[in-house]
């Protein structure tokens, strides 16, 4: 065995015998509430389950970077104009990077397109590790934001995706429809297709007396009667979740005994509650607002029914965690869709408001045969939406492109020899040391943000 053989025997060993260490990007983090959030929490929970060492890299609420516990936080800017609640955040953190670096992480996954991927990719090639990317977006869905022309704005989304995918080890799609949608982008990385998996410990129907009394208690906050049936919709408040019409469809249906009940909030609120008084539905409409994440589940469980217009989900979470309170779904045909429901077993997928009104129609007056659909969204969603599945299956891409690429660095030239055995000597020395050298919180004390915020599309493709 050669020396460089026999090193990178060694190197392989070490990483081995320890935790693999993770470092997971998102632009969006907690406290807020959508489903790029919801897949990196779950998908952290599950990675540290399987025994992994696993930090978080996003962005921060104001222009002050920060790092509490395992997370790190970018200072970052507004940019709403382009989108609402988005933000941008600072390109340079010497200390941040610094810290990451001495960590050393053995594969980095970006869960975003903009400012923390730009750190993502500079951070797994400054490394030499493997750079995993989520497509959690389909960002032709959202062309009202930042083009006048659909066809051009799905030119430019098509093109943007294609470079910046290219430049990854592998993808991960949530759904077969997203993995179409880069097929149909001439993606050609890896494009693994691994649906988000759901804490099934939260997501579940009430299973105490306590819970079914905050159930009815809930119901009666919102001035909803105990023989009324609530429809429930879980989404931000935007143009692209179709939300207006469900509430044309709700409105078209004409069941005094059915109130719709919109958890969440966003820009397209002003229109839809200016919706609701022009068709005289104040009385079967409530605008819950926006709620903690941790108090999602109650709102699930007060409710009877799960209702959508969207076609612009990737995952379909929502309706996931739905099924798992045991909730039966009346939505809009969509590829998104697909695998979560099953028509006539886990719900209903419509095409118009007449099919709406007469599926509605059906489930409402058939008590027994709506607890039947209730029972078979429950077993459904425990069958195939677990998130130990999840973790398991990314965790399985990182370990494959490390694989690929351990053979893919296999010694040809004694110049390839002696710039592997110069990494070698400061790779083993990170895994090696006292992991308390890069702990977060003791080399990057909150920094404050440097002078002026960095990162648009540009700064994304160039880096």
């Amino acid at each position: 065995m050669t020396l460089l053989e026999r090193s990178s025997s060694a190197r392989h060993v070490a990483r081995s015998e320890r935790p693999l260490k993770v470092l997971l990007t998102t632009d969006w983090w907690e406290p807020a509430v959508n489903g790029v959030v919801a897949s990196v929490t779950t998908l952290r929970r599950q990675l540290e389950a399987l025994g992994c060492d696993v930090r978080v890299l996003t962005l921060a609420p104001g222009l002050r970077s920060s790092c509490e516990g395992k997370v790190y936080r970018l200072g970052s800017v507004s940019a709403s104009l382009f989108y609402a609640s988005a933000r941008i955040g600072t390109i340079h953190q010497r200390r941040i990077l610094g810290a990451i670096k001495r960590w050393h992480p053995d594969a980095v996954h970006s869960n975003c397109e903009f400012t923390t991927h730009v750190w993502a990719r500079r951070i797994a090639r400054d490394l030499d590790v493997p750079l995993v990317h989520t497509y959690h977006t389909i960002y032709e869905d959202y062309t009202h934001y930042y083009s006048p022309s659909r066809t051009m704005g799905r030119k430019a989304v098509a093109e943007f995706s294609r470079r910046l995918l290219e430049r990854t080890d592998a993808v991960i799609a949530p759904t077969e429809k997203v993995a179409h949608l880069l097929e149909g982008y001439r993606v050609s990385r890896p494009v693994h297709v691994i649906p988000t998996g759901l804490d099934l410990g939260r997501f579940r129907p009430a299973q105490s007396s306590a819970e079914a009394a905050d159930s009815a208690a809930l119901r009666a906050s919102l001035g909803i009667g105990a023989r009324q049936k609530v429809l429930l919709s879980v989404s931000r408040l935007a143009k692209e979740k179709n939300l207006d019409q469900v509430i044309r469809d709700v409105a078209a249906a004409e069941r005094e005994d059915a109130v719709l009940v919109l958890v969440g909030d966003g820009p397209y609120r002003e229109h839809l509650e200016h919706l609701v008084a022009d068709l005289g539905m104040e009385k079967r409409v409530r605008f819950a607002g926006a709620i903690d994440p941790h108090e999602v589940p109650r709102w699930y469980r007060m409710a009877d029914l799960f209702v959508s217009a969207s076609r612009s989900e990737t995952q379909g979470l929502t309706y996931i965690e739905a099924l798992a309170c045991g909730l039966p779904l009346l939505c809009r045909r969509d590829d998104s869709v697909a695998g979560v429901l099953v028509d006539g077993e886990t719900g209903y997928a419509v095409e118009d408001s007449a099919e709406f009104g007469a599926r509605l129609t059906s489930l409402l007056d058939d008590e027994i045969g709506i607890e039947r659909m209730s029972h078979r969204a429950l077993q459904h969603a425990r069958r195939t939406c677990g998130a130990e599945a999840f973790g398991a299956r990314v965790l399985e891409v990182y370990r494959t492109m490390h694989l690929e690429r351990s053979r893919a660095a296999a010694p040809s030239t004694a110049s390839t020899a002696s710039s592997s055995a110069r990494g070698l000597a400061p790779a083993l020395g990170a895994h090696l040391a006292d992991s308390s050298a890069g702990a977060p919180g003791v080399e990057v004390p909150a920094p404050a943000a440097e002078s002026g915020p960095h990162g648009a599309a540009s700064h994304l493709l160039n880096a």
